[in-house]
């Protein structure tokens, strides 16, 4: 299992990353976002799961109001106009680990995350503080790019900062600008053939010192409505990680016994004598907890991910 959101924010707090936590509601799009949000000094963000044709993945953050045109990102990534197109409802679970409407640049914590390349708008740099979800939408913080640099140094992430409302000319004599984000191993997605996640994702989360960050910049243009075709085509389907309860069930038990085996030593058995049973249950009772409750959250974001889904699309059929 993944990184939990109690996880991350204790890691945050190791870093020494200043942060504000606010919680709400489980929310899906930036305007919901915003009616909690909105009114404090800060960036709100959408974040972008997407996929090419090699099944290399990229995670792109930008400001709310930023356009990004799928079809010239792409071609900018030297992948040619239609190179680029939204992740696989899987890969959510599968890659990032996190349910529909947590992704953002955190997820990238967990190591099954550790070659999808991570594209940041040039406009967070500026920001006095930028909202992003830890891993749940259930929740949102609020830091600042350095906050986030230092936190992605850590995980051994450059932070690449990019005009993405860029369009800068690609041809024989002008190679493709954000050629060198590409990453250089594909993802291999086990189970169902590839499905474009929903495109609401476009207006969601459907996604140490002295580190560097980079910036590219160019020309700006006119976004795509590509995305918002899409928009009403595509259901929404429990992730792979959350609609096998065979897999889930195996993975809990392995790390229960775990737990169990790791507090069952000859130190403790001196330490605690007649009451280790008793030490044992409730350190195990403890670490669980957390994750059990976090997968609560992931359940329940799902299930409400499918409602929004199924009214979506009947809407579709109304009109």
């Amino acid at each position: 299992m993944g990184y939990t959101k109690e996880q991350l924010l204790v890691r945050l707090q190791e870093l020494q990353i200043d942060f504000t936590k606010h919680e709400h509601p489980v929310i899906l799009t930036v305007e919901a976002q915003a009616k909690h949000v909105g009114h404090l000094n800060g960036a709100l963000s959408k974040n972008l799961f997407l996929k090419d044709k090699k099944h290399r993945f990229y995670v792109v953050s930008a400001m709310a109001k930023t356009n990004v045109d799928l079809k010239v990102l792409s071609q900018r990534l030297g992948l040619g106009k239609g190179g680029l197109r939204m992740a696989p409802e899987e890969a959510l679970g599968e890659v990032l680990q996190v349910p529909l409407g947590c992704v953002t640049p955190f997820a990238l914590v967990n190591e099954s995350a550790r070659c999808v390349s991570l594209l940041l708008d040039q406009g967070l740099k500026t920001q006095e503080c930028c909202f992003f979800h830890p891993l749940s939408n259930d929740t949102t913080i609020a830091l600042n790019a350095r906050g986030l640099d230092k936190f992605l140094s850590s995980i051994g992430k450059q932070s690449v900062y990019v005009d993405l409302e860029a369009n800068p000319p690609v041809g024989k004599d002008q190679p493709p600008d954000l050629a060198s984000l590409v990453p250089s191993d594909a993802i291999a997605i086990p189970g169902q053939p590839d499905k474009a996640a929903p495109s609401l994702v476009s207006d969601m989360n459907h996604a140490p010192a002295n580190n560097k960050s980079t910036e590219v910049s160019a020309k700006a243009v006119k976004p795509s409505t590509d995305v918002r075709k899409e928009k009403l085509s595509n259901g929404v389907s429990l992730s792979t990680s959350f609609a096998d309860p065979e897999k889930y069930v195996e993975d809990f038990i392995e790390k229960t016994s775990s737990l169990v085996l790791s507090e069952i030593t000859e130190e403790n058995v001196k330490q605690y004598g007649e009451k280790h049973g008793e030490v044992i249950s409730n350190t195990i009772r403890k670490k669980l907890a957390m994750e059990l409750k976090s997968t609560a959250t992931m359940f329940k974001n799902t299930a409400y991910s499918e409602g929004f889904s199924a009214g979506t699309r009947q809407q579709a059929k109304r009109l």
